[in-house]
């Protein structure tokens, strides 16, 4: 990759006898809208943290526009913007003081940097006098935004930003991703939900502090190994732990209002755990093949497969 804007190379990092990374090799580009996609636990805040240089990593090394994370920490304040999962604004000051303030640390002010934030901001200034902790979740989402864009930086570092969001406004801030990426910011944004992993130009899998796979979101499920099925029934929490404890059965789980499975090589169809399913007692069962997704190659890596 020609322009690189983040580069990590072999951090790692440990709380005692807890391994939070273990050799995260990663490239961002310049202007690339980065995905880190992984479940609670799997070590994307902690990764972030140490890009943000509010950590120091165990091992490794990482830069961000050619600063090293470490040596040039200061440096590294001044040219990205960090926005955690949690909101973590001034509750008491209204929206107009949470910018003004943000935008005096960093020497400047709402005025004259006002073209880099007009898109958001228009929907706030109904609320400028409004306390921040009164604000809706979209609301403070979309504040916490501005406040990081003031300083016009060049990297956004983007912590499970949509986390407790209603989908509406997970919509509308997605949007003002990519708005933001046609101006050239790089912008690196964890997440929990798989469907955001497909609004990125590439995703890197990660779980348990490795990367199981980096690559564009379309790629991700093109070698899934086995044959995917969605099936339903009456009582779906039953029918899901049948599914588990069935030999034929090699993966099962909850995907949105059905249960993907998968079945051992030695079981090629479906038919018979169709009819084994009616015979426990089950009802209204009905099964498809199905596209897998980026969670279905996700859940295939994480039981050691090779997608």
């Amino acid at each position: 990759m020609e322009d690189i804007s983040i580069q990590i190379c072999g951090i790692g990092k440990s709380w005692g006898k807890v391994r939070a990374l273990h050799d995260i090799r990663l490239e961002i580009g310049k202007g690339e809208l980065f995905g880190l996609i992984g479940p609670d636990g799997a070590g994307k805040t902690t990764l972030i943290r140490i890009l943000a240089s509010l950590l120091l990593p165990g091992s490794g090394t990482a830069s961000v526009e050619g600063y090293d994370v470490v040596k040039d920490y200061r440096k590294i304040r001044d040219i990205t913007a960090y926005m955690p999962g949690r909101f973590s604004l001034y509750q008491d000051l209204t929206v107009a003081e949470n910018l003004s303030f943000f935008a005096t640390i960093f020497g400047t002010t709402l005025k004259e940097n006002y073209h880099l934030i007009r898109d958001i901001y228009v929907q706030l200034e109904a609320f400028s006098n409004r306390p921040a902790g009164k604000l809706s979740g979209g609301m403070k989402q979309k504040l916490a935004l501005c406040c990081a864009l003031i300083h016009q930086p060049q990297v956004l570092l983007l912590d499970e930003p949509t986390t407790g969001v209603d989908a509406i406004s997970r919509a509308e801030f997605w949007e003002m991703l990519r708005r933001l990426k046609t101006q050239g910011i790089t912008i690196l944004v964890s997440t929990a939900y798989m469907d955001e992993a497909a609004l990125c130009d590439r995703i890197a899998l990660i779980q348990e502090g490795s990367i199981l796979k980096t690559d564009i979101p379309s790629a991700i499920p093109g070698d899934y190994p086995r044959r995917l099925y969605a099936i339903s029934a009456k009582q779906m929490y039953r029918l899901l732990k049948d599914l588990q404890q069935m030999p034929a059965v090699f993966t099962a789980y909850l995907s949105g209002q059905h249960i993907h499975f998968s079945l051992n090589p030695d079981f090629p169809e479906p038919g018979l755990i169709a009819m084994l399913l009616e015979k426990s007692g089950h009802e209204g069962i009905q099964i498809r093949e199905v596209v897998p997704g980026i969670e279905d190659s996700f859940i295939a890596l994480m039981k050691g497969e090779s997608v």
